[in-house]
């Protein structure tokens, strides 16, 4: 049979199951190992490029055959997923825009409106897209985006929970349980505590180096006895301390630095005028909810003669195995005129005299030992405190030269014979 003779929903069905399957290999890969994974990207990102400008070729046909709205809307939000995902493996805030273009489509045109409070499911993908569009928000700081969309969420939730609990009394839906929006309150709370909590930070200089407020890097001195010309290439940001301030996985602390290794597209930030004094915008949606305030792309055009971002692991409490494993990954595809930035952040510990100290052979003919100053970065309890303290010499076998976690951040080049690394201590 000829492809002109398969039905459009057939062919329609056939690219959504296909893309499924592409989607759910890509969706857990980690951050780390960018250069091993960059082929899963373009193959499901070509998957469902086919798909969403199939459906846009025979919309019409394919809602008369049953496409409802939401499935369209679950398209377009998967396709902001691949762009953010890819922006967090490689650091290209181009990937970040586009996420940011996917999702914006996907709450102006209030693709899963309909039914929203009669379908627990659709309802679940709703408060779901609402959460990851604030994240990309977040980041691409568009603050006064993020507000409108923590005012949708609230009303969203508080709707969700108060209508659902209605049905469950009438009709007996056993389906529906408390806890289906106990924890979208949480996540409620997250936000807003997160917001509160770096507040003070905004209109007053941004984070990120901005053309506009800050020196080209052309014009910045350079160390004329430098023997290698070195250039910050990766970055992992990682923090450890209990009841941290966080947004899903993301920290007060590690999204700060986060911002601190971007270029500002045009000084963007400087231009936007802040925060909106009542945590609202003018605009509003069909439903009364606050609507979107359509960004300006002009403005996210980056100077071509600014390096690129460095790329950046973003690790949420991670083990010290994790922890020494992408450090050594990143390590190896650091390119020879690289700096790797390492942020961590945690409570400080001292484990000398402890019976469990294994002797670690160092440099040379020196003997290193498990003692002195260190990090936790695990949970403390009962058990081996080599599996939650991270010390200076676990990660000897990847560093050239041996280093103080006394210290928060430093910024090294893997090992190499003859060559040393270089470091940018705070104290």
């Amino acid at each position: 049979m000829s492809q002109n003779n398969i039905p459009v929903s057939e062919t329609y069905w056939s690219l959504v199951d296909k893309a499924d399957k592409k989607f759910s290999k890509i969706r857990d890969l980690p951050y780390y190992e960018r250069n091993r994974y960059d082929t899963y990207f373009y193959k499901v990102f070509k998957v469902y490029t086919q798909l969403w400008k199939f459906q846009q070729e025979n919309r019409q046909k394919l809602l008369e055959a049953g496409l409802k709205r939401w499935e369209i809307g679950d398209i377009a939000s998967r396709i902001g997923q691949l762009y953010f995902g890819q922006y967090m493996r490689t650091s290209d805030a181009s990937y970040l825009s586009e996420s940011y273009v996917f999702y914006e489509a996907v709450l102006t045109r209030e693709y899963f409106k309909d039914g929203l409070l009669q379908d627990l499911n659709l309802a679940n993908k709703q408060l779901r897209f609402l959460a990851r569009f604030m994240m990309v928000c977040l980041v691409l700081n568009r603050r006064e985006m993020v507000y409108q969309l923590v005012n949708q969420l609230k009303m969203l939730v508080d709707e969700c929970k108060r209508t659902f609990q209605m049905h469950r009394m009438t009709f007996q839906l056993l389906y529906v349980q408390e806890t289906d929006f106990k924890e979208w309150k949480l996540v409620v709370q997250e936000i807003v505590k997160f917001l509160k909590a770096d507040t003070a930070f905004m209109n007053i200089f941004p984070l990120r180096y901005s053309l506009v407020l800050d020196l080209h890097p052309d014009c910045l001195p350079q160390v004329a006895a430098a023997r290698r010309k070195l250039r910050l290439r990766d970055a992992i940001l990682s923090s450890y301390y209990p009841n941290e301030v966080k947004f899903s996985e993301l920290t007060l602390d590690t999204f700060r630095m986060l911002q601190c290794l971007e270029w500002e597209p045009s000084g963007s930030f400087y231009q936007s005028g802040g925060v909106p004094s009542s945590g609202t915008g003018t605009n509003t949606a069909q439903n009364g909810a606050p609507g979107p305030s359509r960004i300006n792309f002009s403005q996210d055009i980056a100077d071509p003669t600014l390096p690129p971002n460095p790329r950046k692991a973003v690790l949420y409490r991670p083990t010290v195995t994790q922890f020494v494993a992408v450090l050594a990954t990143m390590c190896e595809e650091l390119p020879p005129d690289g700096l790797l930035l390492i942020y961590l952040s945690a409570s400080g510990s001292n484990i000398s005299g402890s019976p469990n100290h294994s002797p670690v052979q160092g440099k040379g003919d020196s003997l290193s030992y498990r003692t002195g100053g260190g990090l936790h970065i695990g949970a403390r309890g009962n058990g081996g405190i080599l599996l939650t303290h991270i010390a200076a010499v676990d990660s000897s076998p990847v560093l050239a030269e041996p280093f103080s976690l006394h210290d928060l951040c430093l910024c090294l080049s893997p090992t190499r014979p003859g060559k040393n690394s270089g470091f940018l201590v705070l104290p």
